[in-house]
């Protein structure tokens, strides 16, 4: 019995949050008495198999196929499946992302598993089984208790920190077969380059409706510029179009986790919240001194967006010429 974490890949290599996942999974694995596995499907690049070791993975199973190069639900639960019922594994760890919410309840059904999403923290015990999850759009916590005998869960992004755990990996290549036919056909595939993911970003600026149009957001992209950070907006903002809904962050938007999120002209609705409960410090702009926003933001500044950015901007160039 040990603990199995689902890594993503892109173009041979490995995102950020797969080491913070291992990490995660290597240290619950210690509470349990176990071993932690990583499991890798489609083409990684060998050196990046090994970087798993840093953080405790002791054993590393990969899996490659060409059914498996679309990302298929059905499929990939269905070889995940056989993968836990072959190898025995106690507990799964997926990302709290669209291909973890994905992938979690589908395997929760087939193996009679109980599934808590959203953990942010280490088990609380792991006899009872007990895990930590935010409820209320991030204003409480709950203790969670599965019982089943096989666990899973997904983490939330940014919650956990990468914790170094040198091991040297044994790399097994296992069967893909699924018995199941890939019925999805790719017709086209554009990547967006040159942009930080919202998913991935450690920094990110996002504006509202106090920007009061299109043609004022530069202010935004430069300070994102400057800082690396990722661009973001609220949901009226992306519904009037004045921004693509690819960057609207909410309950009903993209929900993210960044070390520093900067609100330029955002009230700060609970559904806006919502969205960005987990960003470890929120910075908030607005002139109303009573926006909702100053009761969620670590830093706020009471003040005219439009005045405020130009300062911050300058002052992040004055910081970078003085490096």
């Amino acid at each position: 019995m040990s603990v199995l974490v689902y890594t993503e890949c892109r173009e041979g290599k490995f995102k950020k949050s797969t080491f913070e996942l291992a990490s995660y999974a290597s240290e619950t694995a210690k509470m349990m008495g176990v071993q932690s596995a990583a499991l890798v499907i489609g083409k990684a690049e060998p050196s990046q198999l090994n970087l798993l070791g840093n953080y405790g993975i002791s054993k590393i199973l990969t899996v490659d196929a060409e059914e498996l190069n679309i990302f298929n639900t059905s499929i990939y639960c269905t070889v995940i499946e056989n993968i836990i019922k072959n190898e025995k594994f106690s507990l799964l760890v997926f990302p709290h992302n669209n291909t973890g919410k994905a992938l979690a309840p589908g395997l929760s059904a087939k193996l009679k598993a109980g599934l808590v999403t959203g953990v942010v923290n280490l088990p609380v015990k792991t006899e009872p089984f007990i895990v930590t999850k935010k409820i209320f759009t991030g204003k409480a916590f709950a203790n969670v208790i599965i019982r089943t005998p096989v666990k899973l869960i997904t983490l939330a992004q940014n919650s956990f920190m990468l914790v170094e755990s040198h091991v040297q990996p044994v790399i097994e290549s296992i069967n893909a077969d699924s018995g199941k036919t890939q019925n999805i056909v790719i017709k086209d595939l554009q990547l967006l380059t040159g942009k930080i993911l919202l998913n991935d970003a450690e920094i990110i600026v996002s504006g509202g409706r106090g920007m009061k149009g299109p043609e004022n957001w530069q202010p935004i992209l430069d300070l994102a510029e400057l800082l690396g950070a990722a661009t973001a907006c609220s949901r009226p903002v992306s519904d009037e179009g004045w921004r693509p809904h690819t960057e609207h962050v909410g309950q009903t938007g993209k929900i993210v986790a960044p070390n520093l999120y900067i609100a330029c002209g955002i009230s700060g609705a609970i559904q806006h919240m919502g969205g960005v409960a987990s960003a470890k410090v929120i910075v908030g702009i607005n002139k109303d001194k009573d926006a909702p926003i100053f009761e969620t933001a670590d830093y706020g500044i009471v003040g005219d967006v439009f005045k405020v950015l130009p300062e911050l901007i300058n002052a992040v160039k004055d910081i970078k010429r003085n490096d």
